[in-house]
């Protein structure tokens, strides 16, 4: 398994040249120019496309709304000559006034209400009540509230001779049912009965509704129950849904169509277009295959250009490099100029000047290691030997304690450790534990307490656990001294300086704090104090000033180098506050640390 891993990551890396690189650079960029304009393309013009069929729409429901309105005009306008008429005006005033119609009065208005049907075939009957609801013609049994619902009887009287529109007749679903209150003209417009006109359905037939076709529009008038007046079918099951959606694009009968409503004022009924989202979207499918075409076309002559572009680019390269492995293998050979661009041609005329100038750069090398090898020798014959003066030291602290200068004696002694430890042997490990960094460091501050007197308090915390951890020898003195130089020296009155040494808070490492009361530092000296960490220019006025930039060098060596992450020197300080320095390294620093090392 991880054999097959191996030889496939292989070939990968085999195909990973720059000639590939270019190819496949040019073809994704070709695909993403081609992919945004064509997606832009599209969209603009799926939009108008789309805006056109909107309009297309609107314009086929105000038409059909024009339609139904004049429809239900000439209804209104039959009914209103019928209610006009003198010979009704008469019969229903005779009624008015108590007196009985006749026979023969009921059946004279067979010729009048047949002369103005003769007009609208499409007016199945027309029905003449009185004002107490008893049925005048035709000439049978009847009453009118028997025929309708009381409501629409109520909505008559309501608008005073205006038409108002019913529905399905309950008796003949066919035809649909409109009343208007008569009002007689010799006695003030008062009521004088109803006039009830039976329309067949097809009437009202805008379009031919639900054809399942999907070239155009549907028009279709449906009424608050969900029932389809223009239409003996009863869908209300599925017209429902539609009249209360608020969406553009509704599911019909198993297809998709685009929805228009629009409400008729006078019947209180819904002129509902629908139109199939196939008819509406026809001319995007034609756009998406030439956008589709045109891309596939463009991508492949790309594709073509893009290879014989990067073979032109990569040719001279790949002669270069095999001139190259020749240089390796000892065959100090110029290429010979075989490209013509500019660029490829320096890079060439570079490489023949580096193998001209090779033997010269070796006999270079040759003489600066012989110069380097005597320049460690005389250092090695220039360094003093150590004993000689440790020796020096130790007779002058007997010659001090001879004469009673115990207080001498013990500042010669704590001199000599403290030269002992930083001269040290060289053959040495350069590490040691925190415990004796700490020593060393107790030594120089009482040293320095010695120099200040009550100008210097200090004091310093470590614990028996952290006191084993490994660290690079003369880690924290630096810093100590910096902390005595830049901190108490420039405080007016006594100082103290503070070491603490504890657990970090994450696992396995240990955190040093150097802390001094001193006169602290601004913003804009703490920030060149990091830039001269990192490299820039020292800021000290005293000193060297090169001990904390040596802190923070040797912790990126000594720690980076074995890969710890070790982050350097964090500082905190404000002007009157005193300076705190603190940094953490892990407990074992990568490194086992062996007693006597």
């Amino acid at each position: 398994m991880g054999k097959g891993v191996s030889e496939v990551y292989g070939k990968i890396k085999e195909l990973n040249t720059l000639r590939n690189q270019i190819f496949i650079g040019f073809l994704l960029v070709m695909l993403i120019i081609i992919a945004v304009s064509g997606a832009f393309v599209y969209n603009r013009v799926s939009y108008l496309l789309k805006n056109n069929a909107e309009r297309h729409i609107q314009q086929t429901a105000v038409q059909a709304n024009g339609r139904l309105d004049a429809l239900i005009g000439q209804i209104d306008s039959l009914m209103e000559q019928v209610a006009n008429h003198p010979t009704i005006q008469q019969l229903l005033t005779e009624e008015l006034d108590g007196k009985s119609v006749t026979f023969n009065q009921r059946q004279s208005l067979l010729q009048i209400i047949s002369s103005y049907q003769a007009y609208m075939p499409s007016v199945g009957s027309l029905e003449l009540y009185t004002a107490d609801y008893r049925l005048l013609f035709p000439i049978k049994d009847g009453s009118l509230e028997t025929r309708i619902n009381n409501a629409y009887i109520t909505a008559a009287n309501t608008q005073k001779g205006r038409l108002v529109w019913i529905g399905v007749d309950p008796n003949d679903e066919e035809s649909l049912l409109a009343i208007r209150q008569v009002s007689l003209m010799d006695r003030w417009f008062s009521r004088g009965g109803y006039l009830m006109a039976r329309i067949q359905r097809s009437y009202f037939q805008l379009d031919d509704p639900l054809s399942g076709s999907d070239g155009g529009e549907s028009v279709l008038l449906v009424n608050n129950e969900g029932e389809l007046l223009g239409s003996s079918e009863e869908p209300q099951a599925e017209l429902l849904p539609l009249l209360a959606s608020k969406d553009q694009t509704v599911s019909f009968r198993g297809k998709e169509y685009v929805q228009v409503k629009l409400r008729s004022d006078k019947t209180n009924w819904t002129l509902l277009v629908l139109t199939p989202v196939s008819y509406v979207t026809k001319g995007l499918s034609v756009l998406r295959t030439v956008l589709l075409v045109s891309g596939g076309f463009g991508t492949l002559l790309f594709l073509i250009m893009s290879f014989v572009l990067s073979t032109m680019i990569t040719r001279p390269i790949i002669q270069l490099i095999r001139a190259m492995r020749k240089s390796r293998l000892g065959v100090l050979t110029p290429n010979p100029e075989s490209v013509s661009t500019i660029e490829l041609r320096e890079l060439n005329n570079t490489y023949n000047g580096m193998i001209a100038n090779m033997n010269d750069l070796i006999r270079v090398v040759y003489e600066k290691e012989v110069l380097q090898s005597r320049t460690e020798l005389k250092a090695l014959q220039a360094q003093i030997n150590p004993h000689f003066l440790f020796n020096t030291l130790e007779a002058f602290n007997w010659s001090l304690e001879e004469k009673g200068e115990e207080e001498l004696a013990g500042l010669v002694v704590v001199m000599s450790r403290l030269f002992r430890y930083i001269i040290g042997n060289p053959n040495k490990d350069e590490w040691v534990t925190l415990g004796e960094e700490m020593e060393q460091v107790q030594r120089y501050l009482k040293i320095m307490e010695m120099r200040m007197g009550d100008r210097l308090s200090w004091n310093i915390q470590l614990g028996p656990e952290e006191a084993a951890v490994p660290v690079p020898k003369l880690l924290i003195q630096p810093i100590v001294e910096n902390a005595i130089l830049h901190g108490v020296e420039s405080r007016v009155g006594s100082g103290t300086v503070s070491v603490r040494v504890a657990p970090a808070k994450r696992k396995g490492w240990t955190q040093i704090t150097v802390q001094d009361n001193g006169p602290g530092m601004d913003a804009d000296t703490l920030q060149s104090l990091y830039s001269a960490l990192e490299g820039g220019p020292s800021i000290s006025a005293k000193g060297t000033g090169i001990g904390l930039v040596n802190v923070q060098r040797r912790l990126k060596l000594y720690y980076e180098a074995e890969g710890t992450g070790v982050e350097g020197l964090n500082i905190e300080s404000k002007l009157s506050e005193g300076t705190v320095i603190t940094f953490e390294i892990p407990d074992n620093g990568g490194h086992t640390y062996e007693p006597g090392q």
